[in-house]
């Protein structure tokens, strides 16, 4: 099935502009519904503003730049790391929002925030560590993603965690779609304690334009990354109608050009036209369902940014792809073993030895949080389960090998 792209006309979306310039249904941080934790607004900032400048400044952000998104650090220098791609999310999430007239900020913030979670290694990493937490509430990234932000930064004098909005929380949470499932031993329960994020519900535009924002990056770039290393070659992707017509237009229209700026050129075509056909579908759904305020968008029954049906198809053919051909490619199957060899030892010595981990995660044992509901092992193991989780690939790597190497200095 081809995909054609629909006109987009600008003027439709224009009509739902408010006399302050933004859509009426944009979330606005003059109108927040808060924080948890109540604090005084900023003297030179909006409060979306600050909360993407607290994620930004934050260590678990930065400490994105050594966690891999499919290449370990170490297999070079050019392959997107979980850093980069959070950047680059964020660049096409400020984009779409621009083009909706909705918070360029709080999109922003959702989109930089998104991965704060993640394990060290990649998804292998998350299944490894999900693996050993089995028996202790299990492990989710997302999950994890709302703990790094409300519990685990220690940066402020007043309160654990970063202490975002309310927007920019239900963002995180909910920007995939609703929550349907809460289960006990999360941190979105204890959370959801303090706070109601409408779990129900879709989540703001803006939100919602962060999640589809990493589909669209990931599957551009990780193609990107695929074929730099030579896993494949793009005429094998020629079964998706939509590449086809990119590689037929691309090879006509630049005919001497080199393999590699051939490359760069169809990644860019491919990521235009899913940004033009998520602009037009979402376009068509504000249309349809005429929204005269932010919770109309939640309240809509359905995603409002998204793919057409044609991309939709397209999306998923080429995630297939990728999964056989690149996320199950036999060098990165390799660093399978290697990644469940370093976690399951890690977690396992540390359970087994809670005195070896630093101090302050030592501490954190000893003091659960107030309304966590959550018994004192369980608590300990998921103390466990956050220090390795907050690792990157070297410092994981360094870290067994100091436990392990016999010959390490004693």
């Amino acid at each position: 099935m081809a995909v054609t792209v629909k006109p987009i006309n600008e003027q439709n979306i224009k009509n739902f502009l408010h006399s302050d310039g933004k859509a009426i249904y944009a979330c606005r941080p003059s109108t927040s519904r808060g924080r948890i934790h109540k604090e005084l607004p900023s003297k030179t900032r909006t409060a979306f503003q600050r909360d993407r400048d607290r994620v930004i400044h934050s260590r678990a952000f930065r400490r994105l730049k050594h966690k891999t998104q499919v290449f370990v650090y170490s297999e070079g220098d050019h392959y997107r790391t979980r850093l980069s791609h959070s950047i680059e999310v964020a660049q096409v999430a400020r984009s779409l929002a621009r083009s909706f007239y909705v918070d360029e900020d709080l999109a922003e913030t959702c989109a930089l925030a998104h991965d704060l979670g993640h394990t060290p290694f990649a998804h292998e990493g998350e299944v490894a560590l999900k693996q050993c937490m089995a028996e202790y509430g299990g492990f989710d990234h997302n999950d994890q993603t709302i703990r790094v932000v409300t519990l685990l930064e220690n940066r402020y004098p007043n309160f654990d965690g970063i202490n975002l909005t309310w927007e920019s929380l239900e963002g995180l949470v909910k920007h995939n779609g609703p929550i349907l499932e809460n289960k006990l031993e999360t941190t979105l329960a204890w959370v959801s304690k303090q706070t109601d994020l409408m779990l129900n519900t879709h989540a703001s535009l803006e939100a919602q334009i962060a999640g589809i924002s990493d589909d669209i990056a990931y599957n551009s770039h990780d193609l990107d990354d695929g074929l730099a290393a030579g896993y494949f070659i793009l005429e094998e992707l020629e079964h998706i109608p939509l590449i086809a017509k990119l590689i037929s237009e691309t090879k006509e229209k630049y005919p001497n050009t080199t393999r590699s700026r051939f490359n760069a050129q169809i990644v860019r075509e491919i990521m235009g036209t899913m940004i033009l056909d998520v602009i037009a579908e979402t376009q068509r759904r504000i249309l349809q369902i005429k929204p005269k305020s932010e919770d109309d968008i939640r309240n809509a029954g359905q995603a409002i940014v998204a793919f057409s049906e044609e991309m939709q198809e397209t999306d998923k053919m080429l995630r297939k792809f990728l999964w056989q051909r690149f996320y199950q490619h036999k060098h990165v199957a390799r660093q399978k073993f290697k990644v469940f060899k370093v976690i399951s030892e890690l977690f396992n010595a540390f359970c087994e030895y809670d005195k070896a981990l630093p101090y302050d995660w030592r501490d954190r044992i000893e003091n659960i949080p107030n309304g966590m509901d959550m018994s004192e092992e369980n608590w300990r193991v998921r103390v466990i389960a956050d220090y390795i989780a907050n690792m990157t690939d070297r410092y994981a790597i360094l870290t067994h090998k100091e436990l392990f190497n016999p010959y390490e200095q004693l």
